[in-house]
């Protein structure tokens, strides 16, 4: 199977490579192509400018979390239903955990033949440009970098030295020269790019972002190395997309999506609705209750940038209190697990949460767990299958005040956690974490679990199972 596509890269992180897969997406889309957006490693914000640029949800690769095969089903799935395909790698190119770069940037590329775009930012530099992109092609001959785009350029005296530099001293063809613009770059803070979904004019700078780089960028070459790519990799047969068998009764879960909480990943929602749920959205900081359901899911997000909108909300904070306390289904990451706690801590300022935790969670200045983890459930796990489990986690906060004698879903073998060697606190039926989840079996146990516990919450409750709740 052919696809076009190709992964744009970066020496390091912070050259421009985000904001430049942006508005790549939106140029090609605006010349009328159907652009799939992949983003490589864990991340949640970039793939929502993305998917906001591309018209359609971006979805994550990630060779910690995923394995090789799982990656090219996933890949191949997405990539078939566009003209070509925009991979954003995270740091650099040749960055990675394992000494041997088996889960680089690199890597992803070789696996799914993806010719490589590289993205250099050029602020002060004009000779020393030369071994730079001479060693990246020398590093590893299995990489094809195709191009170059200069990012950051400090005119058009600068853009010419860079150009006859590269050109003397190189074969690497320049597909594009971004003038610096302060006025195009997206804001950033403590995690990272401000979502989208906080930017009241988010459609319309990417929008910008793409003039920009259609007037600055040679689409037509970009367009040349995608298409260039060879037939992608098959993956093993017996990797096949997850299908749950069509359940008895469709159990419906309220999820939080708003400004506050909009950490989830695309695949896992639809993992959620294949194996029998129906999500119901509801906003944290505007209705005034939950909709009727037999389960809820919070997310990640910046609870901490909304705090007061929050507090303000009592309604609601009362009326998830009351659902969880009533044994209502309920797993939250992260930012889910703030907003559940009593009070949430920033800055000097305390704000009351849902008080469904009996701890407090307090904003730090550093990270407090930053990576990936490895997580071993406990027995007094709900939901969770045998084995080890794989995710992230990247918080600045910490959940204090809890009391002796607290029960977890995992221990933890890598990573932080809530204390450095638990996660997943269990209060009635909830499951909160600071660990994210991947992949669709966490998915398809979770909604089982729902089923099994048949509580409802804010209409007239079905007939529950006999078992008790979890205490």
């Amino acid at each position: 199977m052919t696809a076009a596509r190709l992964l744009v890269s970066a020496a390091h992180k912070s050259s421009g490579k985000t904001t430049f897969s942006v508005g790549l997406c939106a140029a090609l889309r605006a010349s009328g192509l159907a652009v799939q957006p992949f983003k490589k490693g864990p991340d949640y914000i970039d793939p929502m400018w993305l998917a906001l640029a591309a018209g359609r949800d971006a979805y994550n690769l990630d060779p910690f979390l995923s394995s090789r095969d799982q990656i090219v089903a996933t890949f191949g799935a997405a990539a078939a239903r566009a003209d070509l395909s925009v991979i954003e790698g995270n740091k650099g190119l040749y960055d990675g955990l394992a000494l041997d770069g088996s889960n680089s940037n690199a890597a992803l590329a070789t696996l799914l033949g993806a010719p490589v775009l590289l993205v250099i930012d050029a602020r002060g530099m004009t000779r020393g440009i030369a071994p730079l992109l001479l060693g990246y092609q020398a590093f590893d001959r299995n990489v094809r970098i195709g191009g170059v785009v200069l990012n950051q350029v400090g005119g058009s005296r600068h853009e010419a030295k860079l150009r006859a530099v590269i050109e003397h001293y190189t074969d690497m063809p320049v597909l594009g020269s971004l003038a610096h613009d302060p006025a195009l770059q997206l804001d950033e803070r403590h995690l990272g790019l401000v979502t989208s979904l906080e930017v009241d004019n988010a459609q319309t700078h990417v929008q910008a972002l793409g003039r920009r780089v259609a007037e600055q960028v040679d689409l037509a070459r970009v367009l040349e190395l995608a298409r260039c790519a060879p037939p992608l990799p098959r993956p093993a047969a017996c990797v096949t997309p997850l299908r749950v068998p069509p359940p008895a009764r469709t159990v419906r879960i309220a999820i939080a999506r708003d400004k506050a909480f909009g950490f989830y990943y695309p695949d896992d929602l639809e993992a959620l609705r294949e194996a029998g749920a129906e999500l119901l959205p509801f906003d944290t900081l505007h209705d005034a209750r939950l909709p009727a359901a037999d389960g809820l899911f919070i997310g990640g997000g910046f609870p901490e940038m909304f705090m007061d909108e929050l507090q303000a909300n009592a309604s609601l904070r009362a009326d998830i209190a009351a659902a969880i306390d009533g044994g209502l289904p309920a797993y939250a990451e992260c930012g889910g697990l703030m907003y559940l706690a009593r009070s949430l801590q920033w800055q000097g300022r305390v704000c009351r949460m849902v008080g469904a935790i009996p701890g407090d969670a307090t904003m730090h200045a550093r990270p407090v767990g930053r990576g990936y983890v490895r997580l071993q459930p406990t027995a007094d796990h709900p939901w969770a299958a045998s084995g080890e489990v794989l995710a992230h986690e990247f918080h600045h906060s910490s959940l204090d005040g809890l009391p002796h004698g607290q029960r977890f879903a995992y221990r933890v073998g890598r990573g932080h956690g809530i204390d450095g060697a638990h996660d997943g606190l269990l209060h009635r039926n909830l499951l909160a974490s600071y660990s994210h989840l991947r992949g669709a079996g966490w998915a398809a146990r979770f909604v089982t679990f729902v089923r099994g516990v048949g509580i409802v919450h804010g209409s007239a409750a079905r007939p529950a199972r006999a078992e008790p709740l979890v205490a």
